[in-house]
């Protein structure tokens, strides 16, 4: 049985190998994400270790919350105090911001979109290492004002050279900072696309702390025989109230779970797909073995009468199986390096740039890989080999063999139990007020797909019927046989057909969805946007206040109301606030309220959104505990207000609170509204002289604000499109794959009607129709489906903003379209094989 199963295998090398394409796709994306995530985890994991021994900082109140950039200090007196203390070799104060950019040569900004731009102070206080973190290959360290070095990456890609004058923008007081490159600097760990600017102490302090003598944090060394955890305590114990001492193995350790998060995401998003284009490569290789063993039922049958027995026919066929997934999951093990290679290039556009970091390969994620496309391909095959050992040994004697089949009403039966669970579940993720009602919308279409699988033998009779009525009508008996082929064996025909339904549903569910989010974005912005104009910093990152108040300034100006975004949790339930001034705000956003108003924003309230009230049963007068970055308290509510684009945050502060709670004194983003009698032109010029050097801010109207808004939804869907492209490309290889065996299936039959009269012309258009309708049976099946799928979570998003309806009708026409397109495609070489075989050979086949 080993020597007939190999033999098998060596017979059919290339249909094999078009099954295993889709294990080799599937494969590569979990191989690829966990080689580039693990590569990522262990370049930041060269950043995080690039600490001292102690760290001395401002103490955080809330421990479990990321209070983000804070602008408490530590003064400089208590680092010449800690310096005196016994076990401690030295004590250093560090300077840093990160929103500090540099310029390159041509005026553009250099980093930004992800990795921040630092500005540091420069000393040699050693880390953990022994060592400074960073060290020069060109040049010397910046001793006084008007000088910087820049770590190599960022003056290569600036085009600077030691000598040069440097042009930087800050978040500081003094927004523009030009300064002449006086070393170059390579740092320990990799900068992973980050910009290192360093300055000298003192004028560190005067960029970023208002010239003052304190410091970002301190970096405490200890004497040889000390140990860090015992450092610690003995620091912790001199320390005012409102400091922390930490071990640098703590910091590093509290980076790398705040990283581990973020990579994490990326592995599920990635994996996500991963298992989409396994999902759908099944269905290819249950169609290929179902086929090959229909084809081979005469040669199994032949083996039961010579005494082998079913559970050896079984075997023999998922030898095969196991043979096809191991040489796919090789493969696509393999291509998962290209992959992570790609994906680093991708991720080298958005500024994280791994170009440095060799990658990592891990002897998990080869077990991983193996044991996922073997899994697959074992499950996918079992059903074709259990068939396949219920052939009969009589069989042999017969010319016409038929595998058993079950009967379709069992399909039928489970699918439309699947079909109203999922119904139930999507309305009321839809409908109802449940928690998580996304998930309930995602669960309801989980089970409407699966029983569009189960039941597509019967509910797509009338979509081939349709199709076969214009077939009949276009191409006369040529139609006609394409049709019935197609109806032929409806299981084959529908399995075919669900890939690339799978494929289309997601693709059209997105499209609806997007569509439906841009539209409610646009919606939004015009009927609570008051401003003329926003200003924003082109990188997401706050820029200096500075650049608020001379836009202020600016003839015809009216009003300007700043914002700044911070982390702000009520009755420990987290989320991002605004603060605002209460006495502008409203003159540029239009806030509506559910109840109270603006004017009940003060010191010592907050103001909550109306999903917030909802969720955590809040009124107007309710005490809540606060989180204010960090700084815990209480306050009371004083208004429920509604959520829009321009004001998408749950939560509203005083700017007094923000200040108060050591938020850095930067704007996230101000709405600038003009005189009624000033001209539009005049004023846009005046601001743009303002921020014709800073080239972090960005000036924009209503219009390109509701662009810029719509922007990070066009980007999501274009990585999900493409991504999602990956199960579509294994679908249409499903219709390739199905016609290709269809025509060895039905050599005799084509035989004889190439006799009769059956030009090649016409034997190439009835396979071309065949392949037209599957591939149009699944595009309809995915478009409806799809549509829906979008419309239940769009509504079930209402509430958070998604509130209207829009169908890219066009859009999804033209996936149909493309559907038929790709049909025509994938029939052009089963085609041109069936009209090469020679006819006498076809008709004495058996």
């Amino acid at each position: 049985m080993l020597k007939a199963s190999w033999k098998s295998l060596l017979g059919r090398k290339l249909r094999l190998f078009m099954s295993a394409f889709a294990i080799i796709l599937g494969v590569s994306f979990v191989s690829g994400s966990f080689i580039f995530t693990d590569t990522l985890a262990r370049a930041f994991d060269g950043i995080v270790n690039t600490v001292g021994d102690v760290v001395v900082r401002p103490e955080v109140a809330s421990s479990d919350f990321d209070s983000g950039q804070t602008s408490k200090t530590v003064p400089g007196s208590l680092v010449r105090t800690l310096a005196t203390l016994p076990g401690v070799a030295r004590a250093d104060g560090n300077v840093s911001n990160p929103t500090t950019f540099v310029v390159s040569t041509k005026g553009k900004l250099v980093g930004g979109g992800g990795p921040p731009g630092l500005g540091l102070s420069h000393n040699d206080a050693p880390t953990s290492a022994g060592e400074p973190p960073a060290s020069l290959s060109q040049g010397r360290w910046p001793t006084t004002k008007g000088e910087v070095a820049l770590d190599s990456g960022t003056a290569r890609r600036a085009g600077y050279k030691v000598g040069d004058t440097v042009k930087l923008v800050t978040s500081g007081a003094q927004p523009v900072v030009t300064a002449r490159l006086v070393g170059i600097a390579e740092f320990k760990g990799g900068t992973v696309g980050a910009t290192l600017a360093f300055f000298d102490t003192r004028t560190a302090q005067q960029l970023f702390l208002g010239g003052k003598d304190e410091y970002s944090d301190a970096w405490v060394t200890a004497k040889d025989g000390t140990s860090a955890e015992d450092l610690a305590k003995a620091v912790q114990a001199k320390l005012p109230a409102g400091y922390e001492a930490v071990t640098g193995a703590s910091v590093a350790k509290e980076s790398a779970t705040g990283i581990n998060k973020a990579l994490n995401f990326i592995n599920i998003f990635l994996l996500v797909f991963a298992g989409i284009a396994l999902f759908v490569g099944s269905f290819l290789i249950i169609n290929t073995f179902s086929i090959l063993v229909a084809q081979r039922s005469r040669e199994l049958a032949m083996l039961r009468a010579l005494g082998a027995g079913r559970h050896q026919v079984t075997r023999s066929v998922l030898f095969e199986a196991f043979v096809v997934g191991l040489v796919g999951s090789t493969v696509g093990l393999g291509l998962g390096f290209g992959l992570a290679i790609g994906i680093q290039k991708l991720f080298a556009q958005f500024g994280l740039d791994l170009s440095g970091s060799p990658l990592v390969f891990r002897p998990s994620t080869a077990l991983i890989a193996y044991a996922v496309g073997l899994v697959v391909t074992m499950v996918a095959a079992y059903l074709p080999a259990r068939r396949a050992g219920r052939m009969p040994p009589v069989a042999a004697m017969r010319d016409d063999v038929a595998l058993p089949e079950s009967a379709l009403h069992k399909r039928v039966w489970v699918g439309a139990v699947l079909f109203a669970g999922g119904l139930v579940a999507g309305y009321l993720g839809a409908f109802t007020s449940v928690s998580n009602s996304a998930y309930w919308v995602g669960g309801g279409v989980l089970g409407i797909v699966l029983a569009a699988i189960l039941t597509s033998p019967v509910v797509g009779r009338p979509v081939i019927a349709l199709l076969g009525w214009g077939y009949r009508r276009g191409f006369g008996a040529v139609g006609v046989m394409a049709e019935q082929n197609a109806t032929r064996n409806p299981r084959r025909t529908a399995a075919t057909a669900s890939a690339l339904m799978i494929g289309l549903t997601l693709v059209s569910m997105m499209s609806v969805f997007g569509a439906s989010a841009k539209a409610s974005v646009d919606k939004s912005i015009n009927a609570n946007f008051a401003a003329d104009y926003v200003l924003s910093n082109a990188v997401g990152l706050p820029f200096s206040t500075t650049v608020t108040a001379d836009v202020a300034k600016v003839p015809g100006v009216a009003t300007v109301a700043a914002v700044r975004y911070l982390p702000v949790s009520v009755d420990q339930d987290r989320g991002f606030a605004a603060a605002v001034d209460p006495g502008t705000f409203g003159k540029a956003v239009p806030v509506e309220f559910r109840s109270g108003s603006l004017a009940g924003l003060k010191d010592g309230t907050v103001l909550v959104s109306e999903d917030r009230a909802k969720k955590q049963h809040l009124v107007v007068g309710s005490t809540v505990r606060t989180d204010i970055s960090g700084q815990q308290g209480t306050a009371k509510v004083g208004g429920v207000f509604v959520s829009s684009a321009a004001l998408p945050n749950s939560i509203l502060v005083t700017l007094a609170a923000a200040e108060k709670a050591g938020v850095p004194v930067q704007d996230s983003a101000v709405f600038v509204v003009r005189d009624r009698g000033a001209k539009a032109s005049a004023v846009e010029s005046g601001i743009d002289k303002v921020i014709a050097d800073v080239p972090t801010v960005t000036l924009k109207n209503q219009d390109e604000f509701a662009a810029e808004q719509r922007k990070p939804i066009d980007q999501l869907l274009y990585i999900i499109y493409a991504l999602l492209g990956l199960a579509v490309v294994i679908a249409v290889l499903g219709i390739v794959n199905t016609l290709a065996l269809s025509v060895i299936e039905r050599t005799r039959e084509i035989g004889l009607l190439r006799a009769v009269g059956l030009s090649r012309r016409q034997l190439r258009t009835m396979l071309r129709l065949e392949s037209v309708a599957i591939a149009l049976l699944g595009a309809v099946l995915g478009v409806v489906l799809g549509l829906a799928a979008g419309w239940a979570l769009q509504r079930s998003l209402a509430d958070d903003g998604i509130d209207v309806l829009s169908i890219p009708g066009l859009q999804l026409a033209v996936f149909v379209v493309l559907a038929g397109f790709v049909g025509v495609l994938a029939a052009l070489w089963p085609g041109r094989r069936a009209a090469r075989l020679d006819v006498l050979r076809a008709i004495t086949t058996e």
